[in-house]
């Protein structure tokens, strides 16, 4: 689709960048200075023009990007939509809120599109946060606070006339208010606001509105949020446009809400009780790109449905930005007209996984996070609490748990899923598993119903044999942390007089079948193996009624079962990695160091992003919060295959602990 730019200044620059790999072209290029205009036009080899009314006579644009400045927004508009156009326009629609609504009914009027920037509540960062706020983790979300330091304009805009006539609130405050209207919806009063103008002396240009407003917001989804939008606040200052929110069970911060790009730390969520905990992204993303927006407007104009949802959101945030001044005036509360704004969906991450991965993991496996976290005790020779580590986890973003009667932890992972601040069930992804002395039918039913029972959930979704073969029952293995280490050492590793393992006559494929009873009964949704060698998974295969959805096997790069991977991968089994990081040697190695500085990740970084790569889903565990966060960041890499191949170079055949 042809555009024509109405406005060549700094920000349209930003939009054409982006349009060498956009199916949208640049048309025309209109401004009052006529040397602008020319210079832009002609890097996209098209004409250009000072004169608006011309520009839309002469090209063949059916999308106007209206890119002047603030007071230029809503006359450009006016005429761009009288012409039969569809209209982006640069952030605010308009002064005045009747006049926004104006601009909306004629674009309703005449079936054409209209949005308005901005639209980053797309970009990285706040999708991931208001996938966190849709999980539900902060409970019932009552208060909030939102900034937006715009800063001295005087040093660091070029032409900053625009921004001082109008003042901070409708250039800086758009970006908050646009984030809260698509997560929560419209404003519904300004409870009440204020206003100063506060300035250097030593300043020759003042600004001609306040510069610096604060205000109290209320949503009509429930939300009261304090907004501040400054001129005189630095925007190098620790809040540029930052956002908290404050939940009955937790609390969100967003680092940016105009933000354009993502960092690991821009996003952090604290449950009740709990020090923040950063909220890294887990898959590939990409800047948010001004062009963006364009082509999303563009692609409803070709469904033969124009968009207008941005426009109705801009349109209530130029009716917040006025009642904010009037408030500020005369006093509150004053009622917001909401102008059809509505709360949007969170988006997926905008980046599919590549198709190696797809090719990797089959189009009918399971869906599984790109990582989980390992819940086992045994650390380092010795069992530890892990409660504030899986706590850590769930804080950070981690949706799948490998539990295990095993670890004797259940009931304390339990806890954490009841207490308030945690992830709506339906969010996570719990495999438990048996241990190998409860392989006998009766004894199999009784450790998945105690399990399930501690854990305080219906079923899992996957529960697995944690080894092959069968040991000699002992008892109950009930709350095993919480007996002495001697008592769980006696049940799980039954021993003769000699020290020999006792084991019991129970063959794989009948363990299957028992296996299968839990299936049956709705305890477990999939089942799955651990441990296994392709040989063993074949026969169970071959024997069994419910077919396995899930192996879970050691690998890292010393022993990468390539084999066995892609067996499962061509039948669809997706293939779950547990002790990834923790072979002796492993993260010395050069050819780890290397690439994990050429990535900026660690080397165990690297090693997860490995797996994540080839289709694998690492289970790492670690009590150190820092690793915590940092593996589950390493999930968003993906490695190039030349990358691949040198780890898988470290191969020892031979390798065992």
């Amino acid at each position: 689709m042809n555009c024509l730019f109405v406005g060549a200044g700094a920000i349209a620059t930003e939009y054409a960048a982006g349009l060498a790999t956009s199916p949208l072209s640049l048309a025309g290029v209109c401004d009052l200075d006529g040397e602008r205009a020319t210079a832009l036009a002609e890097e996209h080899d098209c004409p250009s023009f000072t004169d608006l009314e011309t520009a839309l006579a002469a090209v063949d644009a059916p999308l106007v990007v209206n890119l002047t400045s603030h007071a230029a927004h809503a006359p450009v508009t006016r005429t761009a939509l009288s012409a039969d156009r569809h209209v982006y326009s640069q952030k605010p629609l308009a002064l005045e809120a009747d006049i926004a609504e104006e601009l909306l009914a004629m674009a309703r009027r005449r079936t054409l599109a209209l949005g308005c920037a901005p639209g980053t509540p797309r970009a990285p960062s706040q999708r991931r946060a208001g996938r966190l706020l849709a999980d539900g983790r902060l409970g019932p979300v009552r208060l909030g606070a939102a900034h937006a330091h715009v800063g001295r304009v005087t040093d660091w805009h070029d032409r900053p006339d625009s921004f001082l006539e109008i003042g901070p609130l409708y250039d800086g405050g758009v970006y908050p208010l646009a984030v809260l209207v698509s997560w929560f919806g419209p404003v519904e009063r300004v409870r009440v606001a204020d206003s100063l103008d506060v300035w250097p002396d030593r300043e020759s240009r003042a600004p001609a509105a306040p510069s610096h407003v604060e205000a109290t917001l209320e949503f009509a989804a429930g939300p009261i949020v304090r907004l501040t939008a400054s001129f005189y606040a630095p925007h190098r200052s620790r809040e540029f446009y930052g956002l908290e929110l404050y939940g009955d069970d937790g609390s969100l911060y967003l680092q940016g809400t105009g933000a354009m790009d993502t960092a690991i730390d821009d996003v952090q969520f604290g449950r009740v009780g709990r020090n923040y905990t950063t909220a890294p992204p887990q898959s590939p993303s990409q800047p948010y790109a001004y062009v963006d927006a364009l082509e999303e407007l563009a692609a409803s104009v070709a469904t033969g449905e124009p968009s207008r949802d941005t426009g109705r959101r801009g349109a209530h945030v130029v009716a917040v930005c006025n009642a904010i001044e009037a408030a500020a005036d005369a006093g509150g509360p004053i009622a917001v007209p909401d102008y059809g704004a509505t709360s949007a969906p969170v988006p997926e991450p905008t980046v599919a996984p590549s198709d190696r991965v797809r090719r990797a993991t089959g189009r009918h496996s399971l869906r599984l996070p790109p990582i989980g976290f390992g819940c086992s005790r045994y650390r380092d020779g010795e069992y530890v609490d892990r409660v504030d580590s899986i706590a850590t986890a769930l804080d950070a973003g981690y949706r799948l748990l490998d539990s295990a009667e095993l670890y004797g932890n259940e009931h304390r992972i339990g806890d954490l899923l009841a207490a308030p601040g945690s992830a709506d069930r339906e969010t996570l992804f719990l495999v438990g598993k048996v241990w190998r002395t409860n392989h006998r039918r009766e004894h199999l039913l009784n450790a998945c119903a105690g399990s399930r029972a501690e854990l305080g959930i219906d079923a899992f979704d996957c529960y697995t044999l944690h080894w092959p073969d069968a040991w000699e029952h002992r008892g109950r293995l009930d709350r095993l942390a919480e007996k002495p280490v001697e008592r769980q050492e006696s049940l799980t590793f039954p021993e003769d007089d000699d020290g020999e393992i006792r084991t019991a006559g129970i063959p794989l494929e009948t363990a299957w079948k028992n296996l299968e009873a839990v299936f049956d009964r709705g305890w477990a949704r999939r089942l799955g193996l651990c441990n296994v060698s392709r040989a063993q998974l074949e026969r169970v295969l071959e024997a069994g009624t419910v077919r396995p959805a899930l192996v879970q096997i050691e690998r890292h790069p010393y022993q990468p079962r390539s084999d066995l991977v892609s067996f499962c991968h061509d039948r669809g089994i997706r293939v779950v990695a547990h002790s990834p990081l923790s072979a002796p040697g492993l993260l010395d190695e050069p050819v780890l160091q290397e690439i994990a500085a050429d990535r900026d990740l660690s080397p165990a970084g690297v090693v997860l992003a490995w797996n994540v790569t080839r289709g694998v889903v690492p289970i790492p565990a670690s009590t150190t919060r820092a690793h915590v966060v940092a593996n589950l960041a390493a999930a968003a890499q993906r490695l190039s295959d030349e990358e691949c191949a040198r780890l898988e170079t470290l191969r020892k055949p031979d390798f065992e602990r």
